[in-house]
């Protein structure tokens, strides 16, 4: 399964913050700056850029761990660029160290971890929830 993935691989994902992305909008805080459910997403998604070309048809990679330290505060306008390094390959288990950076300095670091999986089987399971 997905023999390609190599440790090292990196991926990349950008954002110019608007006021969609900041921490009023998302309810997680009452100033107007990049919201840390944000950065979060910015930050899987460089993750998931990384292994996205590597993965077998019908496969694709589901966060289940972040550690992120944000570090400084991102106001609307600003651009900032999210990367991902893969540190770890354990079978399905992928994991990651990230970093994201505005025009100005670091604002995150940390691990992020995804597994692989089968989407079409992930999604019957978790459609099966709802009939419960």
């Amino acid at each position: 399964m997905d023999r390609q993935l190599n440790v090292g691989i990196q991926g990349e994902a950008r954002l110019t913050v608007d006021e969609s992305d900041t921490a009023i909008a998302y309810g997680s805080g009452t100033v107007s700056v990049l919201a840390t459910p944000a950065l979060i997403a910015l930050l899987e998604n460089a993750a998931q850029n990384s292994v996205a070309p590597f993965l077998e048809a019908g496969n694709t990679t589901v966060g289940t761990m972040v550690n992120i330290k944000h570090l400084a505060a991102t106001p609307v306008g600003l651009n900032v660029v999210a990367v991902s390094r893969l540190t770890e390959l354990d079978g399905r288990r992928l994991v990651f160290e990230v970093e994201a950076r505005d025009e100005v300095e670091v604002v995150a670091t940390g691990v992020h971890e995804r597994f692989i999986i089968k989407a079409d089987s992930f999604m019957k399971r978790a459609a099966n929830k709802s009939k419960s």
